[in-house]
């Protein structure tokens, strides 16, 4: 889903900002299960929900990858915007249900949803997205159904 270009289009995220996405998703989910503090599962949840909603434009983990990794960024390979969003729509889902639970005192299912996200970071940063995965399947079935 990468795409190598020397020359990064305004459309486009380039790779080192994803991978910071991934590694604050990771970090942030073994940090919290680490201290065993939910309240940082809602920081994350917090971080995420508006890149998912507004996308790049609303995106903390944007702003300061745009910022940190700028050299970089001028000739990294880059990824679709839209991915990115599904990716991060799927992990604020899941946050937000991990905090629902949370606050509906099942703190078991919470960290299990927690920790989905903070696995499925750390494959995507091994080198499989698995949104990316969903992504494709997800595009594929929509043609199949409907066409173009």
């Amino acid at each position: 889903m990468h795409i190598k270009t020397t020359e990064t289009s305004c459309e486009s995220i380039p790779l080192p900002i994803v991978r910071l996405n991934r590694t604050v998703l990771l970090a942030g989910v073994l940090g919290a299960l680490t201290l065993r503090q939910p309240l940082l599962i809602t920081l994350l949840f917090v971080i995420i929900l508006p890149a998912a909603i507004f996308g790049r434009r609303a995106s903390l983990v944007y702003f300061a990858g745009s910022r940190l990794f700028a050299q970089k960024n001028r000739e990294a390979a880059v990824e679709s915007p839209q991915l990115m969003r599904f990716n991060n729509s799927i992990a604020a889902v899941l946050l937000g249900f991990s905090q629902l639970a949370f606050l509906l005192g099942a703190p078991t299912a919470g960290w299990i949803l927690a920790g989905m996200v903070g696995v499925a970071a750390a494959v995507a940063l091994g080198g499989f997205c698995f949104g990316c995965f969903l992504y494709y399947q997800f595009n594929l079935q929509r043609y199949r159904l409907f066409g173009k």
